[in-house]
């Protein structure tokens, strides 16, 4: 079984749409039984919440169901209970290394670095547009196929 969590600021734009997207992938894949996967914030602002309606809408419109996600905050356990946790940006990077100081057993990386994409960093769509979540979309597909193919050799 590998675990896997992705995690933004709020946890209602980028984490659970790489959440939404990658799951459909697992799916796909026929690999759902091998494979857990969840999305948090670092942030405690909207706990509780359902994404936001413009990532849901984004997200429907090229079949990734969100709206059973809600948001929740990193725990400290997250760190011992994952083997892979994928941070949107810098920012969030430093948050949960800074969280784990080096006690938990997950791999801590940023998502796009890890999976080779042109970008470091997954832009946060909040204050933008909908091609915002687009684009958001677009990097995420990218990087679930690569990181579909680690939890392939992996497994």
């Amino acid at each position: 079984m590998m675990r896997i969590l992705f995690v933004c600021l709020g946890n209602i734009c980028r984490s659970p749409t790489a959440e939404g997207v990658f799951r459909q992938k697992v799916l796909d894949a026929g690999l759902q039984q091998h494979v857990e996967i969840d999305s948090a914030g670092t942030g405690p602002w909207h706990i509780g919440k359902a994404p936001d309606v413009r990532a849901c809408r984004a997200a429907l419109e090229r079949g990734y169901d969100l709206s059973r996600l809600r948001a929740r905050q990193v725990a400290l356990d997250d760190f011992r209970r994952f083997d892979l946790i994928l941070a949107m940006d810098e920012s969030n990077l430093g948050d949960l290394r800074q969280l784990d100081a080096g006690k938990g057993s997950a791999e801590i990386d940023l998502y796009l670095r890890r999976y080779g994409l042109h970008m470091d960093e997954v832009p946060d769509p909040y204050y933008g547009d909908g091609i915002g979540f687009e684009l958001v979309l677009d990097l995420l597909e990218q990087a679930s196929l690569t990181l579909l193919d680690e939890i392939r050799r992996r497994l």
